[in-house]
Order: structure tokens, then sequence, then C-alpha cells
């Protein structure tokens, strides 16, 4: 059985927007994200086990806000307190979260096929960002995650780079569409490259 991917039927490659006598490097470059392991997990209340030791994939969890540990496979954002998001271009770690993280002390949920994820690029991101999202992403740094939402969409933001800028924006499948046409009319201003 083959997955869907949440965009397959609105995602098409192409120019679009004030592309004309553009240089195509100086326009936004958005795609959509696809068979990557996202899994949430959050440590209980009443846990009083130290989640600072354990290791996934070379990366130890951050209780910090915004804060976004990574290596070249896994990012792993922070959620809010005790509470991560863990993305991953190796499917098979989901085994190895399982066993680290006990069930007394951890709930630990498989996300992959419940999320659209659209990745923006360019000089123009944080702008298409700023028109329908209330958060300052002057603020917003490499490795930086927040949570927000986007004309009214609840969404999550990763900040992959900032030379140039690149992020990640996860919303829920169903929320998928509507954030894709929402982003895409902001980007149509300065001209985008579907692919």
């Amino acid at each position: 059985m083959t997955s869907v991917s949440a965009l397959n039927h609105i995602h098409k490659s192409g120019l679009f927007g004030n592309h004309e006598n553009k240089n195509e490097e100086s326009l936004l470059k958005v795609s959509e994200i696809k068979n990557l392991l996202i899994v949430q997990i959050v440590q209980y209340k009443n846990s009083a086990v130290s989640f600072e030791g354990i290791d996934i994939d070379g990366l130890k969890l951050k209780n910090e806000p915004l804060s976004v540990v990574s290596n070249s496979d896994t990012r792993i954002l922070w959620n809010g307190p005790k509470n991560w998001l863990l993305v991953s271009t190796k499917k098979d770690l989901l085994k190895n979260i399982s066993e680290s993280f006990r069930e007394t002390d951890f709930a630990v949920t498989d996300l992959s096929h419940s999320r659209a994820i659209i990745e923006l690029e360019g000089q123009n991101v944080k702008e298409v960002l700023k028109k329908g999202c209330p958060f300052n992403f002057n603020i917003l740094e490499k490795n930086n995650s927040v949570n927000s939402t986007y004309n009214g969409i609840a969404f999550t933001v990763d900040m992959l780079d900032d030379n140039p800028n690149k992020i990640r924006l996860f919303t829920l499948r169903s929320f998928g569409e509507s954030l894709y046409h929402s982003i895409t009319d902001a980007s149509l201003e300065f001209g985008f490259k579907a692919y």
C-alpha cells in the first residue's frame, strides 16, 4: 500500500505570480516534503525521570523555547514544556525512540501520516509569513521553531537556514490544502517556483 501525500492534488510544478523578467534564483521556492518520520514526544507531568540523558540519533532533547537540535538526518523541535516534535529522514528511528522512552513516563506518537509539510526558500520567506501570522519573524533565526497560526490555521514553523531563508511549515493533514493556498497566495507578489 502506498501513501498519498497531503498536497498530492494541488501542488503543481511551475512558475507562478510575479516571476516575469526575474532571475529564477531570486524567486521563492515552494515544495512539498514527503516521507519523513514525524514523532511527538511528551513527558508526563507526574514523571520524575530526567530526559537530558536520552540520546536520539546523537541528539539530546532541550527544554528551551524556540530551540531546535539537529544533525544531517534528524531535527528535534521544542514544541512546548517537555514536549518535542522529532522529524527525521530515518524511518527506522521509531523503534529506537520507542525503546528509549518508557510508556510510564512519556507518550510517543507517530504523526508521520497526519501532517502536511510545505518548504519555502528565498529572501522573502519571512515577508510571506508576516502576511498571515502575528509572530515577529524578525527574531526567528536558524534552528528556531515556533507554533502559531496562519490565517487561522494552526501550524509549526521550523527555520532550517537563514542564508538564504529556508523554512518548513507543518500543519494537520486536513488543513494542508488550506495552508498551501494561503502560503502560495501570499507568495504571488514575489513570484515563486513550485517543484
